[in-house]
């Protein structure tokens, strides 16, 4: 298995990243490595100077229901991150450091965020694996959604998240391209206020959560 981080330059105030991975034979493979750029990134909240609109995309969550995400999250705190469950490290990092804060917010708070992942691997990625895959990260709470892939890819480019068609390798390995950033939006608006990076860890979420909840600037 490969996984690359390479600089991508996106449709935001910020340097930020793209992640390629490659698994053998369907399962995601089982040798992962990882070649990281050297430059320096941002773990806090990186606040967009220019809001970016929450998409109008409907899918399929984990249950197999239709989800509406402007309908089912307006008013609500939002994160929401494009990803896939084959990946080695990244994904798994990103979806278990976000987890693990949400659980330090009050009951409250933890009630009214919403965290939502979104298959880049529509075709690999069923409703029934990413439930697992999701459960296993420790979230429980996060709404997992699949379906069609050109779907999926026009929702992330107006966020400036690059997602690319994934790609079967002549060795059988499948390559998964996409924007490894999580994106914030304020119950205030549903717009998107803030972009992190896969250099936030979970104690930054921690601290940050608690305002993004109440449509604060962290």
């Amino acid at each position: 298995m490969r996984t690359k981080l390479l600089g991508a330059a996106l449709a935001v105030a910020a340097t930020l990243t793209l992640t390629a991975c490659g698994g053998g034979s369907g399962d995601g493979g089982d040798k992962p490595a990882a070649d990281v750029s050297a430059e320096p990134q941002k773990t806090g909240a990186i606040t967009l100077d220019t809001p970016k609109a929450k998409p109008d995309l409907v899918l399929t969550d984990t249950s197999g229901k239709k989800y509406e995400l402007v309908k089912e999250t307006k008013g609500r705190p939002v994160l929401l991150y494009f990803g896939y469950t084959y990946c080695p490290d990244v994904c798994s990092t990103v979806i278990s450091d976000v987890a693990a804060a949400e659980k330090k917010l009050p009951k409250a708070e933890q009630d009214r965020l919403q965290v939502v992942f979104v298959t880049t691997d529509p075709e690999r990625d069923t409703p029934e694996r990413m439930r697992t895959w999701l459960d296993a990260q420790g979230g429980q709470d996060i709404v997992g959604l699949t379906g069609d892939f050109d779907t999926i890819q026009a929702a992330a480019k107006p966020l400036g998240i690059l997602v690319e068609k994934p790609k079967k390798e002549k060795d059988g390995s499948v390559t998964v391209s996409h924007g490894a950033e999580v994106v914030g939006f304020s119950p205030k608006d549903d717009a998107g206020h803030w972009i992190y990076t896969t250099s936030t860890t979970s104690d930054q979420y921690a601290k940050d959560l608690p305002k993004i909840v109440k449509g604060e600037n962290p």
